[in-house]
């Protein structure tokens, strides 16, 4: 079989099952290989503005019950992940970085490194950093807007574009992490109906945290496939140029 043949079969083997069988147990093993899988997931300038919550005990597992408002899929989940982007850390991933590429000189910085000293010293804080009077989003919103007169231009503004470029890539990585279960002969369930502020204050995130998705996950089963997989047609959604 080929590369193409096997994705393409996790991809139809991947379907949001609602309800799992609780006889099977997924192995702990199965998420952990499918966390990792899903720390491999692209994610903007890399800086990895994510955490993934690992729902794995009898005890949390029931925390999550009413919080993910008694649905079917978390009622029979075997295990959860709750992805959550991490704006707030962007100055702990900005060092990290920043130690990553000083480690690699030895004696001159290459242009390459200088260029990564450039982009993670300046760049970030200038696109991540938060201040209550707003002069750092009003700065970007200058440039953004100078910058793009003549030419084509990355245009940022305040906490909502942070927002949404963390909440991208979290999405990227909870995806990865659904294909990888799939792969692993399992099913998940992304859910959407929950209530934010009690499962962050469940988990003990801070307040500029922003929690993506929770994902459950366990051995589906037929009840749990609400119907057939019924798509848009093609030609109504993909536009070619």
């Amino acid at each position: 079989m080929t590369q193409q043949e096997v994705f393409q079969q996790i991809v139809e083997y991947r379907r949001s099952n609602r309800k799992f069988d609780p006889t099977i147990k997924v192995p702990n093993e199965v998420i952990e290989r499918s966390l990792k899988r899903a720390i491999l997931s692209p994610n903007s300038s890399n800086m990895q503005l994510w955490e993934f919550h690992w729902i794995n005990s009898p005890a949390a597992l029931e925390q999550m019950l009413p919080i993910c408002l008694n649905q079917s899929a978390a009622k029979t989940a075997q295990q959860m992940v709750v992805f959550v982007a991490r704006p707030d850390k962007w100055k702990s991933r900005q060092q990290w970085h920043l130690s990553q590429v000083k480690k690699e000189i030895e004696g001159e910085a290459t242009k390459a490194q200088k260029m990564m000293l450039q982009y993670y010293g300046k760049v970030m804080p200038l696109l991540y950093a938060a201040d209550p009077l707003r002069i750092l989003a009003a700065l970007r919103l200058t440039i953004s807007f100078f910058g793009g007169l003549f030419k084509p231009f990355y245009r940022t503004g305040g906490a909502s574009a942070v927002q949404v470029v963390t909440q991208k890539s979290c999405a990227l990585a909870a995806q990865t992490f659904m294909l990888s279960i799939a792969a692993e002969g399992f099913h998940t369930c992304p859910l959407e109906g929950f209530d934010e502020k009690r499962l962050k204050k469940m988990l003990k995130l801070p307040r500029r945290t922003h929690i993506n998705m929770v994902v459950a996950v366990g051995l589906g089963t037929e009840p749990g496939v609400w119907g057939a997989r019924i798509r848009v047609p093609y030609q109504e959604v993909v536009v070619k140029y």
